[in-house]
């Protein structure tokens, strides 16, 4: 079983191990050396700002991973998002997936959004190959974005419409699950 569950700041300490494991940083923009003084005040600021939100995935009651949606904008009917599970054995069991689906779910039809994005980082051709067999289309590369040690990277844009994903969920078999509101 797999839902999604607030970040409580209970979970700070096991947020901030994560991410600075190797295996979930070299897939993300930054490298950060993090301190439980600025897990705090991330999770103070994530909680005052609407135009997030941030759960931890749960599987079968164990804490694996993170899921967050960036930049909603209800103005423009859009948002970003991203996740990570940071339990390596558990990549590649398909709980990306049933988490893509399940995010599309909730952004295009809760949220009653347009658009849903996502940017990868050129190399991470798992989640390239994921978002697009989900459903997501790329739309764009951003040349030399991102800076990482003395190396720039490219990131792959790739996004999905309502419109694109009624039409596509019609023919899906897939497990919903929860997600808790925040």
């Amino acid at each position: 079983m797999l839902k999604l569950v607030t970040i409580e700041e209970t979970d700070l300490e096991t947020l901030m191990h994560w991410r600075m494991l190797s295996e979930v940083t070299k897939y993300m923009y930054t490298e950060p050396q993090l301190t439980m003084d600025m897990q705090k005040k991330w999770f103070h600021s994530i909680n005052k700002d609407p135009m997030c939100k941030h759960w931890i995935i749960e599987h079968e009651t164990i804490k694996i991973g993170i899921v967050n949606l960036t930049e909603i904008d209800f103005k423009n009917s859009r948002c970003s998002w991203g996740h990570y599970i940071a339990n390596t054995s558990l990549r590649g069991k398909g709980i990306g997936r049933l988490l893509e689906y399940n995010i599309y779910d909730y952004v295009l039809l809760e949220l009653s959004l347009n658009k849903l994005m996502a940017e990868v980082l050129d190399f991470n051709e798992n989640a390239i190959n994921l978002h697009k067999k989900c459903g997501s289309q790329i739309e764009g590369v951003l040349r030399q974005y991102i800076k990482k040690g003395n190396k720039y990277y490219d990131v792959v844009v790739l996004g999905i419409l309502r419109d694109e994903w009624l039409e596509r969920r019609g023919n899906l078999d897939y497990a919903k699950i929860s997600i808790e509101s925040c």
